[in-house]
C-alpha cells in the first residue's frame, strides 16, 4: 500500500517557490489566487536564510493576507470562529471572494524544501514542529537516510518528497527503498540551467517510475507555461515554478492564475 498523501491524484498542482526574501515571499502570497491546486514552497535559500522558522511565518502571512471566504452557516466557520477575533474576522469576509464549503481548510499547503542529506528524522521533525505540509530530502542521500526520512514523514502525517536533482537513475533509489515516498520530482537545477541551455527537463522518467510505483510526480526547473504545459502532457502532478513569479512579482495574480487556467 503507498502511504497516504495529503495531494489528490486527481488534480494538477502548481507549486509557487519562495527562495528570496521573506519581504518578497509577503508580496507573492499576498497577490496569489485563491486556488487549492497552488502549493507554497519554503524554497532552500530562504530557509537558509532564515531558519525553519520562515515556514511558520508563510503560514501566518497566508492566513492573515490570503484565505478565502467563510460560509457563517458552514460547520468550519462556527468551529473557528471563536479563535478569530470579529473585527478580523469581518474584515476577511469583506475582502476576499470564494465560499470555503466545510470540507476545505484554511491550512496553506507549504513545502519545506530542506533537501535533507543526513538527520531525517530530526529533519522532519523540525519542518513537522515550524507547520510545514510536506518535506524535500535528496535522493542523493544514504538509502538510510532516505528511510528514515520517509518513515518520520509518515508517522508526522507529512507528505515526504525525493529530489531527484543529478541521480542518474531514479528508479534505483526507488527500488532500494522501505517504502515509497509519496512525491518524486525530477529537477533541473538552476545553474545546470545556466550553464547547459541544452540541458532539458528530465520528463522521459515521468512514466518509466510512474509504471513502476504509485507515487505522484512533481517537475521543477521548468519556469516557462510551455515547460509547465509539457510537464503535465507528460503525467507530471505538480509543475513548480519561481522564476517567471519572483521577476514580475508585481503580476503575480495575472501570471499564476494565467498558469491556472491553462492548465486543470
Amino acid at each position: 500500500m503507498p502511504i497516504p498523501c495529503r495531494l489528490s491524484r486527481k488534480k494538477h498542482y502548481l507549486q509557487v517557490a519562495l527562495n528570496s526574501t521573506m519581504a518578497d515571499a509577503k508580496a507573492i502570497i499576498s497577490q496569489l489566487p485563491k486556488s487549492d491546486r497552488i502549493l507554497i514552497e519554503a524554497g532552500t535559500p530562504l530557509i537558509k536564510r532564515y531558519g525553519i522558522e520562515c515556514v511558520a511565518e508563510i503560514k501566518k502571512s497566508y492566513l492573515g493576507m490570503n484565505h478565502p471566504q467563510l460560509n457563517p452557516n458552514s460547520f468550519l466557520f462556527k468551529k473557528i470562529s471563536k479563535f478569530i477575533p470579529p473585527e478580523q474576522l469581518e474584515n476577511l469576509m469583506k475582502n476576499q471572494v470564494i465560499p470555503l464549503s466545510e470540507s476545505e481548510s484554511l491550512t496553506p499547503y507549504i513545502v519545506a524544501d530542506l533537501k535533507t542529506m543526513d538527520r531525517g528524522a530530526t529533519e522532519v521533525e523540525l519542518a513537522a514542529q515550524a507547520g510545514a505540509s510536506a518535506v524535500v530530502a535528496l535522493g542523493s542521500a544514504p538509502i538510510e537516510t532516505l528511510n528514515a526520512f520517509i518513515a518520520a514523514c509518515e508517522e508526522k502525517g507529512l507528505d515526504a518528497m525525493v529530489d531527484m536533482m543529478n541521480v542518474e537513475y531514479p528508479l534505483a533509489v526507488l527500488n532500494a527503498l522501505k517504502k515509497k515516498p509519496p512525491v518524486v520530482i525530477l529537477h533541473r537545477g538552476v545553474d545546470e540551467e545556466h550553464d547547459n541551455k541544452e540541458k532539458m527537463l528530465p520528463l522521459y522518467e515521468i512514466r518509466r517510475i510512474k509504471g513502476a510505483y504509485d507515487v505522484l510526480i512533481s517537475v521543477a526547473g521548468g519556469d516557462t507555461l510551455r515547460e509547465v504545459q509539457s510537464s503535465f502532457f507528460n503525467d507530471a502532478d505538480i509543475a513548480v515554478i519561481w522564476k517567471s513569479v519572483f521577476q514580475s512579482a508585481n503580476n503575480t495574480m495575472e501570471i499564476v492564475q494565467g498558469f491556472l487556467d491553462e492548465v486543470r
